[in-house]
């Protein structure tokens, strides 16, 4: 963020309406096709893509990217204009791919506006729940959907949300052994949003992520005024000419204290 326009001098209420507005093009996309029931297939590096997902990357790109402004996408060849812009759009059309393929709704899509490097404002919608988070700076996220907010007193009746495959892999044993309400989940844009709309107290990972996969969930949690840190306790930046980021940790609330002696621990 260049000095003349800090965080607090910025007005995104524009933009907000813009991630809105590309949710709902996205959600309406989304519509022609139905969670596990969709073709397949791998990328060159192995990950898997099917038609939804280069649909919705499509639609929201027609209606979210305006000139001047960058676009970095998973389903989008990267070709580096986007370093010269201050505006990126920074978007995963279905986060959680495998989970959007086998039918359970645990996947998102994931939309963030990253001004000079910060992730300013933020939108995930969950087609299969009906539930969405949207906010930015100044502008605290706002949740619709069915679940309770959460309200732990502290680490050891914390809502935790933990990567589906890395609790089939036993990576979250010493957590549940604990007795800890450990919870599997899929999307981790999902997840990230679940937190910084108080709906989950906290998630984290070890394993390195893209910058689409956390950067919505990131601006969200930036709007509530979370905890949200690199593992390598890096300052959290985006637009960066390589994408793969070190895992995180996001919280909320009290609790981040004891989730960061927590992982110490562990």
């Amino acid at each position: 963020m260049s000095t003349s326009e800090s965080l607090s001098q910025l007005n995104i209420e524009d933009d907000l309406r813009r991630i809105e507005r590309a949710l709902g093009v996205a959600r309406d996309a989304l519509a022609d096709y139905t969670s596990g029931r969709i073709a397949s297939t791998l990328k060159a590096g192995g990950d898997t893509v099917t038609e939804a997902d280069l649909a919705v990357d499509a639609a929201i790109k027609a209606v979210l990217l305006k000139p001047g402004e960058g676009w970095l996408s998973e389903e989008t060849a990267d070709d580096l204009i986007r370093l010269s812009c201050r505006r990126v759009w920074i978007v995963d059309p279905i986060d959680g791919t495998r989970e959007f393929i086998k039918g359970i709704p645990e996947w998102c899509v994931s939309i963030a506006l990253a001004i000079d490097g910060k992730a300013v404002a933020g939108g995930v919608l969950n087609p299969a729940t009906g539930e969405s988070v949207v906010g930015g700076v100044g502008s605290p996220p706002k949740y619709v959907g069915h679940r309770e907010p959460v309200s732990a007193s502290g680490f050891a009746d914390a809502t935790i949300l933990a990567s589906r495959s890395e609790v089939k892999r036993g990576e979250w044993e010493a957590f549940t052994a604990l007795g800890l309400n450990v919870v599997p989940m899929g999307s981790v844009a999902f997840k990230l949003a679940l937190v910084a709309a108080g709906r989950a107290d906290a998630t984290w990972t070890l394993v390195p992520k893209r910058e689409w996969d956390v950067a919505g969930g990131a601006a969200l949690l930036n709007a509530a005024g979370a905890h949200y840190r690199r593992k390598d306790h890096a300052d959290m930046a985006f637009n960066r000419e390589h994408t793969l980021l070190p895992g995180f940790v996001a919280s909320r609330g009290s609790i981040a204290a004891e989730v960061e002696s927590a992982l110490l621990a562990s």
